[in-house]
């Protein structure tokens, strides 16, 4: 399951693995002393950039990227000297001097562009092959039937040892972006990958300021060690030790208790979070954004009018307030308010809570008949959510709703993907770099990321959003029509502008983010 749909499913699972160790910010061999930090973790399984789902934060502390998105909006230069464009189309690479991979192997131009090869190529599976779909050739490397006849993107040119070359189906003004921190896919692989990558999962070597002290066990602590020869910002920390847990209300109890350092608040613990924590608590802005999903092939919801009533019917601030102690906020835009550009108070009306609008605007639409059955995830502490969203729609709008949670996320995705869903549904999403594009283009266009979130795929959307894509302006606001066309056609229910909380233990004395809304271990500040 990608990492961005767990994250709100996962929130609370069962079971967990037990601690023996407290945290420490530091530990002694000999006369050497380790600061070091311990922070919760799901067990990943995969751990490759390119297949990896829910070890992000990993993958950040093990490879460096291109660029790296700064919380302040601007763009620094990492791996990459440059990346640059006359047209937005081609763009010339430039990598820094000097740098090696964990191995000692000098990481160069070749170690991109096959890596991505590698990625992208259809037989080799990789789960996040579609960030580079928009790279030219990718489609020939996957097929809609067949094996391909190439394994190289004709797109990707070396130039030397230090610069490659992109050239994309069209342009693109946010290429600089897809390759920033969480679009791993994006990351360099030594030589020594590519001939066993199941080894390379137990072991992986990267670019970044972190290397695996030790081989990957399934369900065992990932430790990870400053790369002494990293050239870039040297980390403020020597270890991380990601401790997996199948139980994130566990993982916050250990943190009041002090056995572990950071871990991320699940919605069960948001309401208490700041008694618990006071300023220990962190809640960052992120682009994350919830919808309420709707069955459009169901012909019961074909009219705009009883989709947009449905919306006005949810009180959403009542519902930010009690489920997730005020650190949400009412959607009001098609993306999240973080995204540069995005249009806030674009979905108006429809947005605000207005119960006896709601019911008008149904009975104008002719009613709706029948029982409505919300359907969500089930274990992942979603249930008071739906409950309140049926109570809500039972209350405001006379309709029978009721909430029913699946077995699991796998009976879930399977339901959705296959349209075996009638009433309304989860839908969320969490962008991997703070563009519109990212959010527009996994909801509205088809094979964009997340299948049958929004159902509702329109040519006039998709050529709205290659258009904004060309423009070379970096503010967003190309996006602004694209958004238009969808409040016009309304075809889900915009919820929540989500924040990403997490709590820390006393030996923490800041929490560094970005944009991508994830902690920054490599800049942690300990308590001195």
């Amino acid at each position: 399951m990608n990492k961005r749909l767990l994250a709100a499913t996962a929130l609370a699972a069962a079971a967990v693995l037990a601690l023996s160790a407290c945290s420490a910010t530091s530990s002694n061999t000999g006369t050497d002393q380790k600061s070091e930090i311990r922070v919760a973790s799901t067990d990943p399984q995969l751990i490759i950039p390119g297949r990896q789902s829910v070890a992000y934060d990993v993958n950040m502390a093990v490879w460096a990227p291109l660029a790296f998105l700064n919380s302040d909006g601007s763009l620094e230069y990492v791996q990459a000297e440059s990346i640059e464009s006359q047209d937005a189309t081609t763009w010339t690479v430039t990598l820094r001097d000097g740098w090696t991979f964990q191995d000692g192997t000098p990481v160069t131009a070749q170690s991109y562009v096959d890596s991505w090869n590698a990625v992208a190529y259809g037989p080799n599976a990789f789960e996040n092959s579609g960030q580079l779909a928009n790279i030219a050739g990718y489609a020939e490397l996957n097929p809609s039937s067949g094996t391909p006849t190439t394994d190289k993107m004709s797109g990707l040119q070396v130039v030397d040892d230090k610069t490659f070359t992109v050239t994309l189906v069209g342009p693109d003004s946010q290429f600089p972006l897809q390759v920033t921190q969480a679009q791993t896919a994006m990351f360099p692989m030594p030589t020594s990958a590519f001939a066993d990558f199941t080894a390379y999962n137990k072991h992986p070597v990267g670019n970044g300021p972190f290397a695996f002290a030790q081989d990957y066990v399934e369900n065992e602590p990932i430790v990870l060690d400053a790369y002494g020869d990293y050239k870039g910002d040297k980390p403020t920390i020597d270890r991380i030790t990601f401790v997996p847990y199948t139980d994130s209300e566990t993982a916050y109890t250990d943190v009041l208790a002090g056995n572990l350092d950071v871990a991320g608040v699940p919605a069960s613990k948001l309401t208490q979070a700041s008694a618990d924590f006071g300023q220990r608590l962190y809640s960052f802005e992120a682009p994350g954004i919830s919808f309420l999903g709707l069955p459009l092939w169901n012909p019961a919801y074909q009219d705009v009018r009883i989709r947009e009533a449905i919306s006005m019917a949810i009180d959403r601030q009542a519902i930010i307030d009690v489920i997730y102690g005020g650190t949400y906020a009412p959607a009001t835009a098609w993306t999240p308010a973080i995204e540069p550009g995005t249009p806030t108070g674009i979905c108006g009306q429809y947005c605000s809570f207005d119960p006896d609008a709601a019911k008008a605007l149904l009975a104008q639409a002719g009613g709706f008949t029948g029982p409505m059955e919300i359907y969500y995830p089930g274990g992942g502490g979603l249930d008071p959510l739906y409950q309140a969203i049926a109570n809500q729609l039972r209350q405001n709008l006379g309709i029978d709703a009721t909430a029913k949670p699946s077995a699991d996320w796998a009976e879930f995705l399977q339901n959705r993907n296959d349209q075996n869903i009638t009433g309304p549904f989860f839908s969320r999403w969490g962008a991997l770099y703070p563009s519109q594009q990212a959010t527009l283009r996994v909801f509205f266009i088809k094979g964009g990321g997340c299948t049958n979130c929004i159902p509702w795929y329109s040519d006039e959307v998709s050529a709205a959003m290659t258009a904004a894509d060309a423009d070379l302006s970096t503010d967003g606001s190309a996006y602004a029509s694209v958004q238009q066309i969808i409040q016009k056609n309304f075809p889900a229910v915009p919820l929540f502008f989500e924040k990403y909380s997490y709590v820390t233990s006393p030996r923490v004395a800041e929490l560094v983010t970005s944009p991508v809304g994830n902690p920054t271990y490599r800049s942690i500040v300990l308590t001195k």
